[in-house]
């Protein structure tokens, strides 16, 4: 604190330096309510710095800049108006606090202005700054509205003076009207005899200490990890459940290890499920002494909870206020306990994420949710000897490759975001981009010479070389409809063995568009239907592009249908139209080599057809977790299923009854024995180590006609993950391996009919990663140099 204090005061307490504190790199928005007319987000500067200024004694300012690219200004005509900065008066009024966008940490304050709308903020994204520069912002803001609030220094302020200055939102107006979630049976927790496992090897110290490995975040030291719940006390929480005789550990980043907390190695604590009043089915996670609160963890699906029945034991993440990530494990002390928590915990998850009643949902649905529940990953693999051996091997000849490589004069370099050779600079350069447009989209040609990637309202063609290498080819023109108006594409498709390219318009739901891609501009309309708005296409069947099939298959938010671009007038095919009379909220589908469809939805539900038109065959019951993106297998034996958190694999192989040996496309499953999906996640630990949000894209496996299925591949901000599906369908769930780059990856997918070579999308580079330079998942290849977490500035 004096050493803070002391930091500080360099700074404030010099009366010549008016900038106080800065952010050097950042984007400003304006961000509206939902309701809003003028939409719910605008950028009002794509990049921006934001720093506090001295304007007088007590007084301070925080003054948002625009920063003008290389010769942007120039290009500036004299009498244009710029409005390059906004200024605004630091106090409580402002109502200054922190936030996240797209995993940036950010900050937000109220619009002050007379003219504004009620409930708008604006919203500073950080770019490239580290967590201390963040810490030392935010402080300083502090210390600005105390200066204003009280009109004396600074330094008379304490820590707590300073907290209660913290924004904290208003709590909620009435509950009491809610409905009422069904209350778990509560068990005694009185201690009971009995010790827990130990749980990777815990050290025997009761706290980590903070040193250079550990990641940057405000939560680095272990110990009280309670969250301020919009000011809600104790007495505001019900318990819903309870066990005693627990055992708390937090992931100690220097030991790589979870160690045990609490007073002594004895020390047992209580964990609570307990409802607060915020909202319907507003679940917490209590783990306390009798004299003593430890955490306080929102029920959600962002703690990406991992359960080990074999050690009595679940891990999970928190992301605290201050945006620090953490990991943690509760062990208990008999089998007993361990089941009667766990089926707490997902029961009242259930509830949170479906906003339904338990006793409400249908006895199908809790039948499949508690058999889903059933399936533990436990917290270590079971090695055999050979496999051991196997992996050992796979990594030596890993690693004596990039020694080879190393050795190697290199060949390729990065210019304007793309590879270039030395050797061949043909001087075939990609155009500047349009400002402020970053790589959005990807898809790989079947022909699996190219790969084309939608930045704004352009599409960037990139060639594979016969060396292993991805390079720049050409720029489309700027994408526009046959009026001239200008489009940036939210979804792309190769069509008609790579001669064309179906486009969907985020502004026009009910056309698609046709690119001729050897001219590179857009050649035809399809008017779908008037009243049928299109959320999502595929191919007629997951090889089409090969051929030169014309038609293809879209989906509403509730309809499944053909789309035949020869018909005259609408282009969707009445007689294969399947329309479900509730809101579905269809979110993607995909096709198999025969042509049955998988469509997944935003309330986590698979449907599987055989054919368009019909009734689904199977549809297997929503788990409450939005689907994403959904992939299959050529031969429609496995789905892969994307959440934000993690995947569902599904095997819709029918196993029993009379349909058994068939697959749930062409025939139904008999309703006991619907196929339950193993779930795909990262460790706690290993996200701990990231740093950064779950939030995966669309998971994929390679394919190609003739080819197996032998990886599936997603990413996670700057980390791609693929995972060894042989592996996986052997009950191995954990078998994963990384990359990490410097930048978000927007998109990945193999070559079409490879299963070794990765394109990668981040948002202004497009490369290639073959699948040897994957990384099994340490603190090493997580945060280079195992210095924990890689700071934001590196990323």
């Amino acid at each position: 604190m004096n050493v803070l204090k002391s930091f500080f005061g360099s700074v404030w307490g010099d009366s010549n330096s008016n900038e106080l504190a800065k952010l050097t790199s950042g984007e400003l928005y304006i961000v509206r309510p939902r309701s809003s007319i003028k939409g719910s987000r605008e950028c009002i500067y794509n990049n921006a710095m934001a720093t506090i200024r001295r304007a007088s004694e007590f007084n301070y300012q925080l003054v948002i800049t625009r920063v003008f690219e290389e010769d942007e200004e120039e290009l500036l005509d004299e009498n244009d108006e710029t409005d390059d900065e906004l200024v605004f008066l630091i106090g409580p009024e402002l109502e200054f606090r922190k936030g996240q966008f797209e995993n940036q940490y950010t900050f937000q304050w109220k619009d002050t202005d007379e003219g504004a709308d009620v409930g708008d903020l604006y919203e500073f994204v950080t770019k490239d700054t580290n967590g201390p520069t963040r810490a030392f912002f935010e402080t300083s803001v502090l210390k600005a509205i105390y200066e204003f609030k009280y009109h004396k220094n600074f330094d008379t302020a304490n820590e707590a003076e300073l907290e209660t200055l913290v924004y904290k939102p208003p709590p909620p107006t009435n509950a009491a009207s809610r409905p009422t979630p069904s209350v778990l049976q509560s068990h005694g927790a009185s201690p009971s005899k009995g010790k827990a496992p130990a749980v990777s090897s815990p050290s025997a110290t009761q706290t980590a200490t903070l040193t250079d490995s550990q990641p940057e975040s405000d939560d680095s030291i272990p110990g009280p990890d309670n969250i301020d719940v919009e000011g809600m006390s104790d007495d505001q929480f019900r318990v819903v459940h309870s066990e005693g005789s627990t055992k708390l550990f937090y992931f100690d980043y220097a030991e790589d290890a979870f160690a045990l907390q609490g007073e002594s190695e004895d020390s047992l604590m209580i964990v609570e499920i307990v409802l607060g009043n915020r909202r319907p089915f507003d679940y917490f996670l209590k783990v306390s002494e009798p004299d003593m609160t430890w955490l306080t963890h929102e029920l959600n699906a962002d703690l990406n909870l991992k359960w080990s029945k074999d050690n009595l034991a679940f891990r999970w993440n928190h992301r605290s206020q201050f945006g620090g990530l953490t990991a943690w494990c509760l062990t208990f002390s008999e089998i007993g306990a361990y089941e009667r928590f766990k089926a707490a915990v997902n029961r009242c998850l259930w509830e949170s994420k479906n906003e339904m009643d338990w006793d409400r949902a249908q006895a199908e649905e809790r039948e499949y949710a508690k058999a889903y529940d059933d399936m533990d990953v436990e917290m270590k693999d079971a090695y055999d000897e050979e496999e051991e051996e196997e992996e050992n091997i796979d990594d030596a000849l890993k690693e004596e490759d990039e020694e080879e490589e190393e050795e190697e004069p290199s060949r390729s370099k990065l210019r304007n975001g793309q590879e270039y050779s030395d050797e061949e600079d043909s001087g075939d350069e990609e155009p500047a981009p349009p400002k402020g447009a970053k790589n959005s989209l990807l898809t790989v040609g079947y022909k699996g010479d190219r790969t084309f990637v939608v930045r704004g309202d352009r599409i960037g063609v990139f060639r594979h070389t016969d060396d292993d290498e991805i390079k720049y080819t050409a720029t489309t023109n700027k994408v526009n409809t046959l009026k001239g108006k200008q489009f940036a594409p939210n979804k792309v498709m190769l069509h008609d063995q790579d001669r064309s390219m179906v486009l969907m318009n985020p502004n026009d739901s009910h056309t698609l568009y046709k690119m001729d891609l050897e001219y590179g501009k857009v050649v035809d309309e399809w008017k779908i239907h008037e009243d049928i708005p299109v959320s999502n296409f595929a191919p007629n069947t997951k090889f089409a592009g090969l051929s030169g099939e014309q038609t293809l298959l879209g989906a509403s938010h509730n309809g499944l249908f053909r789309i035949d671009p020869r018909l005259n007038g609408d282009k969707l095919v009445d007689s294969e139209y399947k329309q479900y009379k509730s809101k579905n909220a269809f979110s993607s589908l995909t096709t198999t080599e025969k042509g049955g469809v998988a469509v997944a939805s935003e309330k986590g539900d698979i449907r599987l057809f055989d054919s368009v038109g019909k009734i689904a065959k199977t549809q297997l019951p929503a788990l409450g977790d939005p689907i994403i993106g959904v992939d299959v297998t050529r031969d429609g034996r496995y789905i892969v299923a994307t959440c934000k958190t993690h995947l569902y694999l599904i095997d819709t192989l029918i196993g029993d009854g009379k349909y058994a040996g068939q697959l749930g496309f062409s025939r139904p499953f008999p309703a006991a024995s619907k196929p339950v999906p193993k779930r795909l996640q990262l460790k706690p630990e290993h996200l701990a180590y990231m740093g950064s949000q779950l939030s995966f894209t669309p998971a994929r496996f390679n394919t190609g006609p003739d080819q197996e299925e032998t990886t599936i591949v997603t990413s996670n901000g700057p980390y791609v993950i693929a995972w060894d599906f042989k592996k996986v369908k052997a009950g191995k769930l954990d078998k994963y391996e990384i990359k990490l780059y410097n930048d978000t990856v927007v998109s990945d997918n193999f070559r079409f009919a490879n299963d070794k070579d990765i394109v990668v999308a981040l948002p202004d580079n497009v490369l290639l990663l073959n699948k040897k330079k994957l990384r099994k998942p340490t603190r090493g290849s997580l945060a280079p140099g195992g210095s924990g977490r890689k700071s934001s500035s590196n990323r």
